[in-house]
């Protein structure tokens, strides 16, 4: 048995504070941030190495990760995924995921969803995967749906981004689906 944070083309390993620098530059790219969360203010590097810190010190809690995504052909740091929302009594959690622009279209976002749904489902036994997309971001739209996610639900006007009210798509896959899904998990 190899690695459960090692995949095809990426590893999951924890934020390390000298990781900042790397999060300063995706966090400077506007429209990356609105395609996964919402547009912050301009964060200064102290802030940053601060936030890193904090990361990198607070570990795990109640099963919400907060993990580097690292590319294994280059050893380099290419973007995040967390577990969000997690409920040992409902058996759910859900997730995020944000690679920088100038990694995406590699397979790093689907490797990453990979490992991160093999651990919460077969080392942690949660029963059921959530994430929430934008419905302008097609790009994560066609990466849940690659994964064997299946659309649940809309929530119409739900999140204001770009000077407007945007939907917001709700995605679901189960433990059963995961396992016996239909993208390649191995």
């Amino acid at each position: 048995m190899g690695s459960v944070w090692v995949g095809e083309r990426v590893r999951l390993r924890a934020v390390e504070p000298e990781d900042w620098a790397d999060f300063l530059r995706f966090d400077q790219d506007s429209e990356m941030q609105r395609s996964v969360d919402m547009v912050h203010a301009p964060r200064s590097a102290f802030a940053m190495q601060g936030w890193a810190e904090g990361r990198a010190t607070h570990g795990e809690k109640d099963d919400r990760l907060e993990l580097a995504i690292v590319a294994l052909d280059s050893d380099t740091l290419v973007g995040a995924c967390s577990t969000n929302e997690t409920s040992r009594r409902s058996g759910r959690f859900s997730y995020g995921i944000a690679v920088g622009r100038e990694h995406q279209r590699r397979g790093y976002a689907r490797d990453a969803v990979t490992l991160l749904l093999r651990f919460m489902f077969e080392e942690r036994r949660y029963h059921k995967a959530e994430a929430g997309v934008y419905a302008f971001n097609a790009a994560s739209i066609g990466l849940q749906e690659r994964l064997g996610f299946q659309r649940e639900g809309l929530l119409r006007d739900h999140e204001f981004l770009a000077g407007a009210y945007q939907d917001v798509i709700v995605f679901g896959m189960t433990a059963e689906e995961f396992r016996g899904g239909g993208a390649s998990r191995r």
